[in-house]
This record gives C-alpha cells, sequence and structure tokens, in this order.
C-alpha cells in the first residue's frame, strides 16, 4: 500500500530585511495548527524584500503582490483549504 506524500510548505524570507524572525514565527504557527498534516516546513533565505509562501508548487502569499505581511489566519485558512477543507480551525475561523 502506497502512503500518501504529505505537502511541502515553503516560506521564503528576505534574509537582509531580517525577516526571518516573521517566517520562523509563521512556521511555528502553521506546524502548531497543521502538525503531522505536512511533510515539511521549509525556511529558505533569499533577498529583495522577498516574503513568498507555497504549499507544494502553490504560491499562497506574496508579500510584493499582496503589499504587506499575511496574518497567520489568513495562510491557516489558505493551508486548510486545500489540505483539509473540512477541519474546523476554531478562532482562526471567525
Amino acid at each position: 500500500m502506497t502512503e500518501l506524500r504529505k505537502p511541502r510548505l515553503s516560506i521564503e524570507y528576505c534574509s537582509q530585511c531580517r525577516f526571518i524572525l516573521r517566517a520562523a514565527w509563521m512556521a511555528q504557527e502553521l506546524l502548531m495548527t497543521f502538525g503531522e498534516d505536512l511533510g515539511e516546513v521549509a525556511l529558505i533565505p533569499g533577498s529583495g524584500g522577498i516574503f513568498q509562501i507555497h504549499l507544494d508548487d502553490e504560491l499562497l502569499w506574496n508579500k510584493k503582490a499582496q503589499g504587506r505581511y499575511p496574518e497567520p489566519k489568513e495562510i491557516k485558512q489558505l493551508v486548510r483549504d486545500r489540505i483539509d477543507p473540512q477541519r474546523d480551525l476554531g478562532h482562526s475561523d471567525r
């Protein structure tokens, strides 16, 4: 029997801008919520003010395009909608 591959979430952040703390906090929030439903959460150093979040190959958030950082609630809802649409996120759904 083949086990389904769990999705990879990646957060690319600008190391020059010191966005690592924000990226690590977001990773922690997502791991606390989705734990074993994610196969990996990766932090990827970048440059040029980048702050992007991908679930596998799908771009969920781009700070430059959105003009702001995401709230954890927004990313949790986007991830949930893709990996477990029936999941109740409690206060993050309100």
